[in-house]
């Protein structure tokens, strides 16, 4: 990574940071829009404002937890910003319309904690987390032994310290996602430093069924949790394989935007190509998409399309008349050009 040069380096951290908080959520089936997300993490690293200036309060917060978790990986790791952790991704004091206790451990009053399955009245229990009453002493052994435990190797530490945390379920609400951060925050010490490269919590999600299973099995089981840790060291080997196909889309839109340089854009263009190279876009560009998009009249979309730069014109127009939009898409075409091609 030390080859690719800064700006690469931060899109490279800033799609993997995007992907984490998303993924994280959409496994407690909580969707956020990847643009939120990347807006509101650029934003507080100072970088290029993204497409979206609206970011949610939610969104925003579990934001705020992962690059706290991540950035200032070797800060020590307290109850008080577990809290602060906690009471950032709840800004609303509610989780979906059931009002929780935020930024502290669940209390008896919140009732037993349980993973279950099945429909009302005819649940299966699979596992029921430590009573609130013992949640204090818990996490105070937690705390203790992340920051000052066993010289244990600081991947299986990663491994170890989300498995704990799950079993604890200290509150009640967003322990899948902390567990999650713990984790990263974890790797981010094995690795000496806040940029990553690879998303644990994007493969996480890819192998969620088995994610599920092991959770089950190893927290219905003793104490030996060699299973659980086998199955997490391929899915962090997973996450960084899978991290080359990320790697090169950074790659390849850095291509793209040299040859499009070549002949800079206006802001709406450059708006709108951007929004074509993000990962949930899908479809075709079109004269209508690109006027809502751009806040724009069609005439000026017309203007702006593959008439109006020679980066956007299909390289089989090259000295001829160019095309106007009509539906087309990106695609990376000969030499790392720009091609716009009609459906």
């Amino acid at each position: 990574m030390s080859g690719l040069g800064f700006p690469l380096r931060r899109e490279a951290s800033l799609l993997t940071l995007t992907n984490d908080v998303v993924k994280s959520s959409a496994i407690e089936g909580q969707r956020f829009d990847p643009g939120e997300v990347r807006s509101s993490i650029a934003r507080r690293l100072g970088l290029d404002s993204a497409l979206r200036a609206t970011v949610s309060r939610e969104a925003d917060g579990m934001v705020e937890m992962m690059l706290d978790a991540t950035g200032e990986f070797s800060a020590p790791l307290d109850r008080e910003r577990l809290f602060a952790w906690h009471a950032s991704m709840f800004p609303g004091v509610r989780s979906g319309l059931r009002p929780i206790r935020v930024g502290a451990w669940r209390t008896v009053d919140s009732g037993p904690m349980r993973v279950v399955s099945g429909p009302v009245g005819r649940e299966t229990v699979h596992f029921e987390a430590p009573g609130a009453e013992i949640v204090e002493r818990e996490m105070e052994a937690f705390l203790f032994w992340f920051e000052y435990g066993s010289k244990i190797d600081p991947v299986l530490k990663s491994g170890i310290a989300q498995l704990w945390f799950l079993t604890i379920q200290p509150f009640e609400d967003g322990n899948g996602r902390i567990a999650r951060a713990l984790s990263d925050m974890a790797l981010a010490r094995a690795d000496g430093m806040p940029e990553r490269y690879y998303s644990l919590s994007s493969q996480i999600e890819a192998e969620r069924k088995e994610y599920d299973d092991q959770l089950k099995r190893t927290q219905r089981g003793g104490l030996d949790i060699t299973g659980w840790l086998e199955w997490f060291l391929g899915c962090l080997d997973g996450a960084i394989a899978a991290a080359e196909t990320s790697l090169s889309r950074v790659l390849y839109k850095a291509r793209l935007w040299e040859r499009i340089n070549e002949h800079p854009v206006n802001a709406r263009q450059r708006l709108v190509i951007n929004r074509m190279l993000e990962d949930d876009f899908t479809g075709f560009m079109n004269t209508s998409k690109y006027a809502a998009m751009a806040k724009c009249s069609r005439d000026t979309a017309l203007r702006d399309g593959p008439a109006g730069h020679p980066a956007l014109a299909v390289p089989g127009d090259i000295g001829a008349k160019p095309r106007r939009w009509t539906q087309h898409k990106l695609s990376f075409a000969w030499a790392g050009a720009l091609k716009i091609t009609p459906r």
